[in-house]
């Protein structure tokens, strides 16, 4: 059985998916409820999976009547993509940062689950055993050359 977080998570991405304006709009407490769960579970869902990296805009509100904005970040069409990431990775890139666009590819059906998990592993900190800076500089060339090979 799945655990309440990642129940949380599929709920918010399917009104996200339906949602014509690329944006929803909820309370933490309302959400909290619906889930019999502690506002707290909200923010823990919303900070941890819902980040830039992963292709998301979030903004809130705290207070009486708060609220919390998530925006999807559209990636630019297949002609400009190459430009955009090459631009996003850099010289340098690290492993979180890594992950959160790996995951955003993913998520636009650019690569599949198979090539994400691919990449994932060859760009974690486990395999690229060497010393910051040279690592995220090795990471961000390796991510070039997979994404130049997977996306041409």
């Amino acid at each position: 059985m799945r655990n309440i977080s990642d129940i949380i998570e599929k709920y918010l991405k399917s009104v996200l998916h339906e949602s014509p304006e690329g944006m929803i709009e909820i309370q933490r407490n309302d959400l909290a409820d619906q889930f019999s769960c502690v506002p707290s579970q909200i923010n823990y869902v919303i900070s941890t999976r819902f980040t830039v990296e992963k292709g998301y805009l979030v903004e809130s509100k705290r207070g009486g009547g708060g609220y919390v904005r998530i925006r999807r970040i559209e990636l630019p069409g297949p002609i400009s993509l190459h430009t955009h990431l090459h631009e996003t990775i850099g010289m340098e890139i690290g492993q979180s940062a890594a992950e959160g666009l790996i995951y955003q590819l993913e998520e636009a059906r650019f690569l599949s689950r198979r090539e994400a998990a691919l990449m994932r592993s060859v760009v974690s900190r486990d395999v690229l055993m060497v010393k910051l800076p040279y690592r995220d500089q090795i990471r961000a060339r390796m991510m070039k050359a997979m994404l130049i090979s997977l996306l041409s």
